[in-house]
């Protein structure tokens, strides 16, 4: 089970998107220069799919669903994706871990392949000197993840976006 602290809707998270952000607790990565160290402390409320519809309902005009973290139970995080993708289809989903890709290939193995429910996908912990999104330096990369399926097989391609960013 993973828990949620606040939510916020934002114009800047996911490029072109009304995202309704929802900041996930427990967060394993512990980037030293964190902007939001309590959600370091396993905290806040269990998100669950009755979480998610009453999220979804009170925040009319969104486009899009991002968890922010999440990395201590990453399986939780994709079956979320897969609940919201199925039962609003008309929204984006997107997921702001810290890990570095690498990392959560070799964690998720076979259940790598869910990542098809996301539409976007941000990696890569925060590091203040290389900067945010928004940097040109930055170690961070948002990805548009885009499916394939062909046959029986499924699998998907992931586009960096960074560029979407006014980077300095």
């Amino acid at each position: 089970m993973i828990k949620f602290t606040e939510t916020e809707v934002t114009f800047s998270e996911i490029p072109e998107e009304v995202t309704l952000c929802i900041n996930i607790s427990n967060c394993p990565i512990h980037c030293p220069d964190c902007h939001s160290k309590h959600l370091w402390d396993d905290i806040g409320t269990p998100l669950t799919t009755s979480a998610i519809d009453n999220l979804i309902k009170s925040n009319d005009g969104i486009s899009c669903v991002c968890f922010m973290g999440g990395d201590a139970n990453p399986f939780a995080v994709l079956k979320l994706a897969k609940y919201v993708k199925h039962t609003y289809p008309s929204l984006k989903i997107g997921w702001f871990s810290g890990s570095v890709l690498e990392d959560l290939e070799s964690f998720l193995g076979k259940d790598y392949d869910d990542i098809i429910h996301l539409d976007y996908f941000k990696v890569g912990p925060y590091v203040k000197s290389k900067g945010g999104l928004d940097s040109k330096t930055t170690n961070q990369v948002l990805y548009k993840v885009n499916p394939i399926v062909t046959g029986n097989e499924k699998g998907f391609i992931l586009l960096n976006i960074n560029s979407k960013y006014n980077q300095k």
